[in-house]
């Protein structure tokens, strides 16, 4: 039987090669440093625009991690309309896309507020409005209980599945939470923000706590922390989207980690590395914001339906695959001839531009912005 490092004499003190990390961890900040730096210059509603796009990422990647699929418009809808932004042509969002937005929300823009139990519980509760995760009712805004057993991460087919990781009994979560809370809040000078965003998350995650939601939960402890080292409620980059990408490492991590002893200079490597190549994925994002402001400087005189508007973004936001009149019609919700005519609108204004194949594979992109 596997030995987990919450079983370890003395936990919960890690310990690290603070002076083999130091280079990756200054290499790390001083790209952090250099992005937020970029982005304070754009202005506020590019920045704006930033921080819809990236939290909007970060919503619904950090869903898909745990293989929960949730609906792009309506999470940017909720976003956007927390955050002052157009919301016209997105669809109004269900109470479990303003359950997890809420909790992304709280984390990042509260960022200086402690963390305690009650928040805790509060977003639990946001994740699961109904009480049950999928059809199984779960004990939501509280801690996890001994009813069903023991708490374990499994893969595989029922009656040949591999237990990954089997979380601390029940009885221990007073103990274990209290510890992990006091030491989140409390003030470590010598340690790095950044490195306390990565143990946090690789803490939370080992207690297990909730029945459901500890890896999102954990990922929003981290953004947290992450908000805190930056001082700063917006949000430029996605550690979720990057963790997406990577998503059998970061387990694969996570449970060597958990299995391993109370040196976790592992994990935090792995964790600095996927910080940086995140800071990577806001290029792109600034490339589209971008982009975007450019559109509508050029634009500016020109109208379109909510179906031209939805499609538009979706093309700026960084469209996956192809569009063709048959994507149109099933995104915007409509006929095939009124894609259609909605596609040669826009072709005749410039806007877009038919792709060099033709035939069956007809399919349509933007027209080119210097």
């Amino acid at each position: 039987m596997a030995t987990y490092i919450y079983e370890l004499k003395n936990w919960p003190n890690f310990t690290w090669n603070q002076e083999g990390l130091a280079l990756q961890l200054a290499a790390v900040r001083h790209r952090q440093g250099r992005l937020l730096g970029r982005m304070e210059g754009l202005g506020f509603q590019l920045r704006a625009e930033a921080t819809l796009r990236t939290l909007t990422e970060e919503v619904v990647k950090s869903s898909e991690i745990e293989g929960e699929i949730l609906d792009r418009d309506q999470v940017r809808s909720s976003l956007a309309s927390r955050l002052g932004l157009d919301v016209a042509g997105l669809p109004p969002p269900d109470r479990h896309v303003e359950g997890v937005v809420e909790m992304i929300l709280d984390a990042t823009e509260k960022f200086a507020e402690p963390l305690t139990d009650e928040r805790l519980f509060g977003w639990h509760a946001a994740l699961f409005p109904t009480g049950r995760s999928g059809i199984h009712k779960i004990t939501v805004g509280a801690w996890r209980t001994g009813r069903a057993g023991a708490m374990q991460v499994v893969s595989g087919p029922e009656g040949r599945q591999r237990v990954h990781f089997e979380a601390p009994d029940a009885s221990r979560l007073g103990k274990e939470t209290a510890a992990f809370l006091n030491w989140f809040n409390g003030d470590i000078p010598s340690l790095d923000p950044v490195l306390k965003s990565a143990i946090a998350h690789l803490w939370f995650v080992t207690i297990h706590p909730f029945e459901d939601g500890n890896g999102r939960i954990a990922r929003a402890v981290a953004d947290q922390q992450l908000a805190r080292s930056e001082s700063s409620k917006q949000r430029f980059y996605s550690m979720s989207a990057q963790i997406r990408q990577e998503r059998k490492a970061y387990y694969d991590i996570l449970e060597a980690t958990q299995k391993g002893d109370l040196d976790i200079t592992p994990w935090l490597e792995w964790f600095l590395d996927c910080l940086d190549r995140a800071f990577g994925g806001a290029e792109t994002i600034l490339g589209s914001v971008l982009l975007k402001a450019k559109f509508r400087e050029l634009h500016a005189g020109e109208s379109f339906n909510d179906r031209q508007r939805k499609i538009l973004n979706r093309l700026m936001d960084g469209f996956e695959g192809k569009l063709n009149s048959s994507k149109w019609a099933k995104i915007a919700m409509t006929s095939q001839d009124t894609a259609g005519r909605d596609i040669d609108d826009l072709v005749k204004r410039g806007i877009l531009v038919k792709d060099a194949a033709g035939g069956r594979s007809t399919s349509y992109s933007l027209a080119e912005i210097d």
